[in-house]
C-alpha cells in the first residue's frame, strides 16, 4: 500500500510544520491516513494549515510551540497525547540555520542554532519517547549534508545537525531490543523558507536565499521520501547525489572533499569568503 493509506489511524506529530518541509510533511502524512499533530512558533500559519487539513477530512491538533523551551515541549508532549491517547510518529524537523564566517560571527547565534537543531531535538524526543517506545514506533531527524560533512560558515548549522545525529544514533543503539526505529535525514538543499530565516553572524536574519531555487528539491518531495523511509524502517536517508558522494569521499578521499566543500560554497552569492 506504498503511498496509498499506510499511515491509516497512525499518530504523526511534526515540529517545525508551519512552512516548508514541516508543512509538506503534515500534508503527505495527513494523505496516507495519519492523524497529524503540528508545533511551531506561528499559531496563525497552523491554524491555517488545521482548517485545510480538516476541510480534506484529516484529523490534526496544532499547539504554538517553541523547541528551544522545554516546558513548550513537554506540554506539547501531554497535549498531543490527551487529544489523540498514543503517537506514532516524532518528526523532529524544527530548526534554523545560519550564514557567516566563525571569526565573524557572534557566538550568541552559535547558541541558538544549537538550542533549536540539538536541544529541540533532544526535548521533544524526551517527552515523547514513552509514547514512542510503547507504539514501537519513529523518530525521525531531520539533519542535513552539513551534518555529514562540515559546511564553512555554517559553523553553528554543521555543530547542531552532527550533534543531533549523534544523539539519535545513540538512542537507536539503546533500544536496539525495544523496537523503536529511528531514522536521520539528509535532504540536502531544499527549496524552503530555511535558508530566508538563517542567521547572520550578529543574529539578524539573512532575507532572501544566495541560492537559485528553481532546480531544487522540493519540500513535497522531501515529505513524500521521508514517509516512505518510515514506512520502510530505514536507519539514514540520504536524498541527493551530493550527500551520497559526501559519504564516500569523506570515507575515502576526505581532503578532496574539503576542497570540493570550500570551492563550491565560496561561489555562492554574496560569499562569506569574499
Amino acid at each position: 500500500m506504498r503511498n496509498g493509506m499506510d499511515y491509516l489511524g497512525k499518530v504523526v506529530v511534526i515540529t517545525g510544520a508551519s512552512s516548508g518541509i514541516g508543512m509538506a510533511c503534515a500534508y503527505e502524512f495527513g494523505r496516507r491516513g495519519a492523524k497529524v499533530a503540528l508545533g511551531a512558533r506561528s499559531i496563525e500559519e497552523l491554524k491555517r494549515i488545521q482548517t485545510d487539513l480538516e476541510s480534506n477530512g484529516i484529523s490534526c491538533f496544532v499547539s504554538m510551540v517553541d523547541v528551544s523551551n522545554e516546558s513548550d515541549c513537554k506540554q506539547f508532549a501531554l497535549d498531543v497525547y490527551t487529544a489523540f491517547g498514543k503517537v506514532d510518529v516524532l518528526i523532529n524537523n524544527a530548526g534554523i540555520s545560519m550564514r557567516a564566517l566563525f571569526s565573524d560571527v557572534d557566538l550568541s547565534v552559535l547558541h541558538k542554532l544549537m538550542d533549536v537543531n540539538f536541544w529541540g531535538t533532544v526535548y521533544c524526543t524526551k517527552y515523547f519517547y514513552a509514547y514512542l517506545l510503547k507504539a514501537k514506533g519513529s523518530i525521525v531527524g531531520v539533519s542535513s549534508v552539513a551534518g555529514i560533512h562540515g559546511l564553512p560558515a555554517r559553523t553553528g548549522y554543521s555543530a547542531s545537525k552532527f550533534a543531533m545525529q549523534g544523539f539519535l544514533e545513540t538512542i537507536r543503539i539503546e533500544n536496539l531490543h525495544q523496537g523503536l526505529h529511528v531514522m536521520v535525514v539528509a535532504p540536502g538543499f531544499t527549496a524552503s523558507n530555511v535558508r530566508k530565516s538563517a542567521l547572520t553572524a550578529d543574529g539578524t536574519n539573512q532575507g532572501e536565499s544566495p541560492r537559485e531555487e528553481t532546480n531544487m528539491m522540493t519540500s513535497e518531495e522531501v515529505a513524500h521520501r521521508i514517509a516512505n523511509g518510515v514506512i520502510a524502517r530505514k536507519r539514514q536517508l540520504v536524498m541527493t547525489f551530493e550527500g551520497k558522494a559526501t559519504l564516500i569521499l569523506k570515507k575515502f578521499l576526505p581532503r578532496l572533499l574539503d576542497r570540493i566543500v570550500y570551492n563550491h560554497m565560496a561561489k555562492e552569492p554574496n560569499s562569506p569568503f569574499k
